[in-house]
């Protein structure tokens, strides 16, 4: 599996809230966000890890630089509109079939993710994993429509009676998708829930897979929340 981080947000909100770190080094139990990430996926049979950041995180480059891994590490220093740039700019990166993306304020519990993983890599009909909770902690939350077998139907920016899930922002895809990813950017496409859109749109077959709790850390109060999610 090939992992990959968007680190490459500013973290306006944490610093406006008297957050001196940048966020990927923002400590959770004393582990740096972007650190607790890499050592879930070095756990989960990784065969490469891509990083992004923007050019003004120097002390985040320096820091990942400082890193030895087991694995071949792409580190991407990049300003970019989107996550969704920041996605594409990482795909570069990626040798085989499958990927996991996710960006590095995304909160979850290594046993689940490690079971997510390993259901993504058992199917081999499936075009992609897309994580989902039904805990809803998001400020502007991507609603996902699905049937009664977890085959993704919809990505809905509003609620509807009876929806379940929402995106938990974090992607399983395989090679089909980077296709799409390339359509989206000579489209125009500048946001990770319409590119999600039209990999629907495409006929791809995307999987939910429910995980218990999925948090963001976007302001200061979150840092707590997540320290006591995880433990």
């Amino acid at each position: 599996m090939n992992y990959a981080i968007i680190a490459a947000g500013e973290g306006s909100r944490l610093a406006q809230e008297g957050v001196a770190l940048p966020k990927p080094l923002v400590r959770l139990n004393g582990v740096p966000m972007i650190k607790r990430l890499i050592d879930i996926f070095m756990g989960c049979n990784p065969d490469s890890l891509s990083v992004i950041v923007n050019e003004h995180m120097v002390e985040v480059r320096e820091y990942l630089e400082s890193l030895v891994l087991p694995v071949p590490f792409k580190l991407v220093v990049k300003s970019t509109p989107s996550s969704m740039h920041s996605f594409y700019e990482v795909s570069r990166c990626f040798n085989g079939d499958k990927f996991c993306l996710t960006t590095v304020d995304t909160i979850f519990r290594a046993d689940e993710f490690r079971r997510y993983v390993e259901a993504f890599e058992a199917d081999d009909k499936a075009d992609g994993y897309m994580a989902v909770t039904s805990f809803i902690d998001d400020e502007k939350p991507l609603y996902i429509d699905v049937d009664d077998r977890m085959d993704i139907t919809a990505f809905r920016d509003e609620s509807w009676p009876g929806a379940k899930y929402i995106s938990g922002g974090i992607y399983g895809l395989t090679a089909p998708a980077l296709d799409v990813l390339q359509k989206c950017m000579d489209n125009g496409v500048s946001r990770m829930r319409n590119y999600q859109r039209a990999l629907v749109a495409d006929g791809l077959k995307l999987k939910a897979y429910a995980f218990d709790k999925i948090i963001d850390v976007d302001h200061a109060g979150d840092i707590v929340t997540a320290e006591q999610f995880i433990g």
